[in-house]
């Protein structure tokens, strides 16, 4: 024991060590990195944005930061499966903690999200978001595409999040059609795996629909995932409901015939081909979780984020 440490968020040595914290206890920063609000030297920035004001459902996903951050603890610093290599050996990731928001007025919500997500990625080429509800992935569109111009959404999820809104109105079920509005997504690039509930419109965008998604491989979803977006910047945004159910209850609108954590899994792994310039993944609510089903899940997800980014970066791309 007298080579090892705890609280490996604020201990580190280096943005690159590895931790020895005993999973179940020591302070739970994202995958036990760095809690800092300096972003000097680091590879990917992970921070989280609680915030469900704009849930039509059953309320929460403020939670979700926090429970992601306990699931992750699970992994611990040898090579993480499937990618066979430690992700912090050569990528510099730090935990900068939440973005501040005033519940008292959700109005300013949207530009303070989009500024602070401004702020980060201007010094960390990478950003990974842990919400929240899926409204938050407007703003943080509006920062990737100040930065990158419009991007190819690859958007699992269960609901095409395009209903109709007016101007200024925070709702999760209509950001994508207001992301269309504003230019943020380029449409012939984009896609929305998973879907299976109706909205009026959907702008044009690539559907993947659940049922058709049970019925292919992992490998033909993905293949079809890079076919529509590989070549472009991509936003890759995960909502915790594109799982069926029985693999995420912990959620705010869960709608059966979703994927397995499995499944999802393996279609993640096999995007490598793409150029993912930032991701989140939202909607965990943890009051309706059993056993943090739900928020294994998500942290694996955002594992799995890195694992891709870790690639791409010993790759030199």
């Amino acid at each position: 024991m007298a080579s090892k440490t705890i609280d490996h968020a604020i201990t580190a040595p280096s943005l690159k060590s590895a931790a020895s914290d005993p999973t179940h206890a020591g302070i739970l920063s994202f995958m036990r990195r760095r809690y800092t609000k300096r972003l000097t030297g680091a590879d990917v920035a992970v921070w989280g944005v609680p915030f469900d004001a704009a849930t039509s459902n059953r309320p929460g996903a403020r939670f979700g930061p926090q429970a992601i951050r306990r699931a992750s603890a699970i992994f611990d610093n040898d090579p993480q499966h499937p990618f066979q290599r430690d992700l912090f050996a050569e990528m510099a990731v730090i935990d900068t903690g939440d973005c501040l928001l005033d519940y008292g007025h959700h109005a300013k919500t949207p530009a303070t999200i989009a500024r602070e997500a401004a702020r980060i990625i201007k010094s960390v080429p990478y950003l990974l978001t842990l919400g929240g509800d899926h409204f938050i992935t407007l703003p943080l569109l509006r920062a990737h595409a100040a930065r990158h111009g419009p991007l190819a959404l690859v958007q699992f999820d269960a609901h095409q999040d395009t209903w109709p809104d007016a101007e200024g109105r925070i709702d999760h079920g209509s950001f994508v059609g207001r992301a269309v509005r504003e230019g943020l997504i380029d449409v012939a690039r984009s896609i929305q795996v998973g879907i299976r509930t109706h909205a009026p419109d959907d702008f044009g965008i690539r559907i993947l629909p659940g049922d058709a998604v049970e019925d292919m491989t992992a490998s033909a979803i993905a293949a079809e995932i890079v076919a529509q977006a590989g070549g472009a910047p991509v936003y890759l945004t995960v909502d915790i409901d594109c799982l069926d159910p029985a693999f995420a209850p912990g959620t705010g609108t869960p709608v059966s015939g979703g994927f397995s954590s499995a499944k999802l899994l393996s279609v993640l792994r096999r995007l490598a081909p793409l150029d993912i310039r930032g991701s989140d993944v939202v909607e965990v609510a943890p009051a309706y979780d059993h056993a943090d089903i739900t928020a294994i899940a998500a942290s694996t997800v955002a594992m799995y984020m890195l694992g891709l980014r870790a690639e791409r970066l010993a790759a030199g791309r």
